[in-house]
């Protein structure tokens, strides 16, 4: 996905400043997309790299507009039989880097006038899913961050959401059993692509989203509804 985001706003015109840990594959997205998106090697889940990237950012721009926490990881494991390094893990990856994100890039987001920061979250951070126990807790965490931040942000014109994907056309689910199976039970009888999600990151980013903050956007073909 968010190599999909990446490319979209570079078509719309903003300067793009991406990162990974997948250095490579980077590189390779910026060499195609030009200067208008630059590649920086990021642990997500290391406060010394935020800090690093977001002096980068500084340095060239003074400013941030549009914040995107798009990072995440995946795992199935039952309470009982899932280690605490792999629960520790999801945790670090997809709750602690936002709110690592949101204390780092305060300053910058300040500096725009009017700011947007979206978060990742999922539809396991909506609801229990059997499996999910860490991913779960991450992805409500998400939420829950998202709220505080959205409130606190609100006087420097900061406005903060969280999106909720449903299943997505992703690498991640290759981590995922029964996807198939579980496609079956959506409305729209398919899975997500990466660019349907990208046009609701992309409307959250824009000023025509400019009265929603602290709002959960779910993107899951109606299979909340099941």
């Amino acid at each position: 996905m968010g190599a999909s985001h990446v490319r979209r706003f570079v078509q719309e015109g903003a300067k793009v400043y991406f990162t990974d840990l997948l250095t490579e594959d980077g590189e390779k997205l910026s060499q195609e997309l030009g200067d208008k998106a630059v590649f920086l090697k990021h642990d997500v889940s290391s406060e010394a790299d935020w800090k690093s990237v977001l002096d980068r950012i500084a340095k060239d721009e003074k400013k941030l507009d549009v914040l995107i926490n798009n990072a995440g990881v995946a795992t199935t494991g039952l309470i009982g039989e899932l280690s605490l390094e792999v629960y520790h893990k999801v945790i670090s990856i997809n709750q602690v880097s936002v709110f690592l994100s949101l204390t780092h890039a305060l300053p910058l987001l300040k500096n725009s006038g009017k700011a947007s920061v979206v978060n990742i979250s999922s539809i396991a951070g909506l609801k229990g899913i059997e499996g999910n126990v860490a991913y779960g807790s991450s992805k409500y965490a998400v939420r829950g961050l998202t709220k505080v931040a959205a409130l606190e942000f609100a006087p420097f014109n900061i406005r903060v959401n969280s999106v909720h994907p449903g299943i997505v056309k992703t690498p991640m689910l290759d981590t995922v059993p029964k996807v198939e199976e579980a496609a079956t039970a959506i409305p729209l009888k398919r899975v997500a692509t990466a660019d349907e999600l990208t046009n609701v990151v992309l409307f959250l980013a824009s000023d025509e989203s400019s009265y929603c903050t602290a709002d959960e956007f779910v993107v899951d073909g109606g299979l909340m509804t099941r």
